[in-house]
This record gives structure tokens, sequence and C-alpha cells, in this order.
């Protein structure tokens, strides 16, 4: 009996400390739009660099970066705002095409920026930004595409873009 017992307890130790955790990544190729959910407590997503993933605005810490379709008459562009109080974006470049936008970005090391802004503004495809967190941890990004048009009467934005961040707070970038 007691062997029985200790067969199906080994077996289930040995699946839980199998278990990998995987680190959280630093880089990748993410998209935001600004589409709002839940109307009579409306919330968006943005994305959080120190956790590689879409965040609500009604999370706890929230979004580092939020997706806004700005509207003027009849104009619309794009804009990406920061949620931390401080400026927070500095465009390195706006880029002839896709190639050379990623080599201003694979080749973009350190991070030295003297004048902050308080909003990416306006975006669109083949820019180099960078970002400051709160706690000054940085990410660069690379605006992939973007899409700015009407869907179902109300304006839609969407942002693919690349990014890396540096979590341990240092100014240069880690190679890949």
């Amino acid at each position: 009996m007691k062997r029985t017992f200790y067969i199906p307890v080994l077996f289930v130790s040995l699946l839980i400390s199998c278990t990998k955790v995987e680190p959280t990544p630093t880089s990748g190729i993410s998209t935001i739009d600004n589409t709002i959910f839940k109307p009579l407590d409306p919330y968006v997503f943005g994305f959080s660099f120190s956790t590689a993933s879409l965040v609500s605005t009604k999370a706890d810490p929230g979004p580092d970066i939020l997706l806004f379709v700005n509207i003027d008459n009849s104009q619309h562009w794009l804009t990406l705002q920061v949620n931390n109080l401080k400026p927070s974006l500095f465009k390195v470049g706006e880029f002839a095409d896709e190639t050379a936008a990623k080599t201003a970005f694979d080749n973009l090391k350190t991070v030295s920026v003297t004048q902050w802004l308080d909003m990416a503004d306006p975006i669109s495809a083949n820019q180099v930004w960078l970002y400051r967190t709160g706690n000054d941890k940085y990410a660069k990004i690379r605006i992939v595409s973007t899409i700015n048009e009407i869907r179902q009467l109300i304006p839609y934005g969407e942002c693919t873009f690349e990014w890396l961040y540096q979590p341990d707070g240092s100014t240069t970038f880690p190679g890949k």
C-alpha cells in the first residue's frame, strides 16, 4: 500500500520540478491599438516593456505606452503617449524605408538624450524612438506599421512596433 502511494507522489514531484520558468523577453514585435473596452467603465490596452505584454489601463502597474488617435477637424493622426507623468519619448529619426529604419534601430546602442518629449506625435512607419520608464529604464522602438482609419464610424488606430528593453537601467542596449 505504501508503494502505491509513493509512486503517484513521486511522479507529481517530478512534473513540478521539471517546470521551466522562461525569463521575460526583452525584445520583440508587438501591436497596440485604441480599442475601448467596457463602455460604462472604459479601458484600453497599452504595452508594458517590463512584462513584455499588453496591459490594461486598469492594471497596477499600468502600461508604459498607449496609442491615441488624435482628431482635428477632418484630420486624424496617431500618437504614442506615456503613462509615467514625465516626458519620456525622444524621436531618434524618421527614415525613408524599412531597411534604413531597421539599420538605425539596430545601430542605436546608447541613450544620450537631453530633451525628452511628452508624447510621440505623430507616429508613422519607419520612425525610431527612445522611451524612458518612470524609474529610468530604457527601450528603443521602431515603428513597423500603422493603421489610421474609420471603422464603424469610430476613428481606429493600430501600431506595430519592434522594441528592445534595457531592464537594468543602464543607458547601453544589449547586442542581439
